[in-house]
């Protein structure tokens, strides 16, 4: 049993609710939502999914090779349903993510199950003045919102000197942070200001975060195999459409169950299962002959006071095949290049990077930038990063 996929270019994301309401309860269309005016139902007007599917969500890695996740009515659903049990009930939501995004549906998906109307953050530049006015407008005794962490960072920084910010804040019932780690030393500010924050890991294939605070949600487990980590449960996608090898090599059958291999690194704790993500399985380099996760580079970086949108990545050496290098935003007014930054700054952050994870570590050099590009999805774009950085 098929249905048709259906593109939804979408300008004000309350548009969605409507088709997504009719996919979810199988009386219309899948629907694949797409940015804006973006034009692709001609390639996909005659495109079929399975019936269960409700929902299919492109994306692209930092490889930017693209795929498109098949999510079921049961999936979401499902996910739906654990986030609601986790944050204690159904509520309002705030939608501050595109909504062809996984994280950006599920607020959609939510409401719908909850029969509420999310008030929509208006598009453009992400303003905590702005926020806090939506967060105005929110009427429900349960009050919600999905966030990246350069988002939240923003709204702490500003939550500083703005007492009605921090107020609209700690109104929040949950906040969820997603998309990317959020670094230790925001996720302790946010704790200070009495912020309730939910630092979630997930991905589409998964209906967006399936692990809250490190403990997964639902009926959702988390194992690791050679080191990475392994996702079950009924929020799992069906596959990736018109790319069945993709299917087999990511969602694994395995004595009668289905795990999707994230291709993460991870741990899992053996007395509490809380779960830590350590970073991508391939961004990972050689050098001196030892593997050095850039990951983990960048997450003892950030640690650090004012390096916390330093990015990690490879560049190529001839004497030790790879070296991490360390990218940074140029502040105002300074000018972009590898000796923008004291030399101070690279030793303290060399000694601190190798009592962490040795020696073949060390940054070798610390690199400014206008500004750190970025995917459609908000990370860091590490392939054009590494262009920029492989000539210095």
């Amino acid at each position: 049993m098929f249905r048709r996929l259906r593109v939804v270019p979408v300008g004000d994301p309350l548009d969605l609710m409507t088709p997504l309401r009719l996919a979810l309860a199988d009386t219309g269309d899948a629907v694949l939502p797409v940015p804006g005016r973006q034009e692709a139902a001609g390639r996909l007007s005659l495109v079929r999914v399975p019936r269960q599917v409700a929902v299919v969500i492109e994306t692209s890695g930092s490889t930017g090779v693209p795929k498109r996740v098949m999510l079921s009515t049961d999936a979401l659903l499902s996910s739906a349903a654990a986030s609601s049990v986790r944050l204690g009930g159904s509520g309002q939501w705030l939608l501050a993510l595109p909504v062809h995004y996984i994280a950006g549906v599920q607020v959609l998906v939510r409401s719908i199950v909850a029969d509420t109307v999310p008030v929509v953050l208006p598009s453009g530049h992400f303003d905590p003045a702005v926020f806090a006015a939506s967060a105005g407008r929110l009427t429900e005794p349960l009050r919600f919102t999905a966030l990246v962490p350069v988002q939240l960072a923003r709204l702490v920084a500003a939550a500083a000197d703005d007492p009605h910010l921090l107020a609209a804040l700690r109104r929040f019932d949950g906040i969820l942070v997603g998309g990317q780690a959020l670094p230790s030393l925001l996720a302790e500010r946010a704790v200070d200001l009495d912020l309730h924050v939910f630092a979630t890991y997930g991905s589409s294939e998964t209906s967006g975060g399936c692990v809250y605070n490190g403990t997964p949600i639902g009926n959702s487990e988390v194992r690791v195999v050679d080191g990475q980590l392994e996702i079950a449960g009924s929020v799992l996608a069906e596959g990736y459409l018109g790319d069945p090898p993709r299917t087999s090599d990511r969602f694994l059958e395995v004595h009668g169950g289905r795990w999707y291999r994230t291709g993460d690194l991870g741990e899992v704790d053996a007395a509490t299962g809380l779960v830590r993500v350590l970073g991508r399985a391939d961004n990972v380099i050689i050098s001196g002959g030892e593997k050095v996760s850039l990951d983990a580079v960048e997450r003892v970086v950030r640690s650090l006071p004012g390096f916390g949108e330093a990015v990690a990545v490879g560049r190529p050496d001839v004497t030790w095949g790879q070296v991490p290098v360390l990218v940074v935003p140029a502040e105002p007014g300074a000018e972009p290049g590898a000796a923008g930054l004291p030399e101070d700054s690279l030793e303290r952050i060399g000694e601190a990077v190798a009592s962490v994870l040795g020696k073949a570590a060390r940054p070798a050099c610390l690199v400014r930038v206008a500004s750190i590009p970025q995917l459609s999805t908000g990370k860091p774009d590490r392939l054009a990063l590494g262009r920029m950085i492989a000539d210095l």
